[in-house]
């Protein structure tokens, strides 16, 4: 059942980022980077990626009851560690695996705010696949069409031009070196 929120979180989105909408629509997806998107934030704001033009960010799918919840404490390491050089952690509730993020915003909230003390920008709940996916996701899909997420915690990292730097899957922790080696790799470019 959908709620006046939700309608509302939606509708705004496809308005707030009508340059990827008419993109996708067109087929130009490869030509517009991640910054072209927005997010509905858990808060009721929005997320635009622009606002982090020129600045890496980490977009990963995020679940309340998967095995991987406990991630979450890994992305807000990785957080309290690389913010202030640069990096943004941008967390996306889904519920397409699974069914692991059946709650709404309180419950989100209550798992990510609460247990495990996650102070980077939660969106809202999206769909992460297939034809109803947000579109960000339909973008990513294009670009990177073998590394799509699989399960809940599915990582991309988007460099400093605004395109996919690395995938990593949901099973690579967020302290693993390969994402740090990564991260300070995509800080570093120019």
């Amino acid at each position: 059942m959908l709620n006046r929120r939700t309608v509302l979180t939606t509708a705004l989105a496809a308005i707030a980022s009508p340059i990827a909408t008419r993109a996708i629509a067109q087929g130009a997806m490869s030509k517009i980077s991640a910054y072209a998107f927005s997010f509905p934030a858990l808060s009721g704001d929005d997320i635009r990626l622009a606002a982090f033009t020129g600045r890496p960010l980490m977009i990963v799918n995020t679940a309340s009851l998967c095995g991987y919840t406990p991630q979450y404490a890994g992305l807000q390491e990785l957080w309290s560690e690389f913010r202030e050089r640069g990096l943004t952690i941008i967390g996306v509730p889904s519920n397409d695996f699974g069914g692991q993020e059946p709650g709404g915003v309180t419950e989100i909230s209550e798992t990510a705010h609460h247990q495990y003390g996650v102070t980077f920008p939660i969106a809202a709940k999206a769909v992460v696949l297939g034809p109803k996916a947000h579109p960000f996701y339909k973008w990513a899909a294009e670009a990177r069409p073998k590394e799509v997420p699989r399960w809940n915690f599915h990582k991309y990292l988007i460099g400093r031009d605004g395109y996919i730097a690395e995938v990593f899957a949901s099973a690579v922790d967020p302290t693993d070196t390969r994402i740090k080696t990564a991260i300070a790799k995509a800080l570093a470019d120019s």
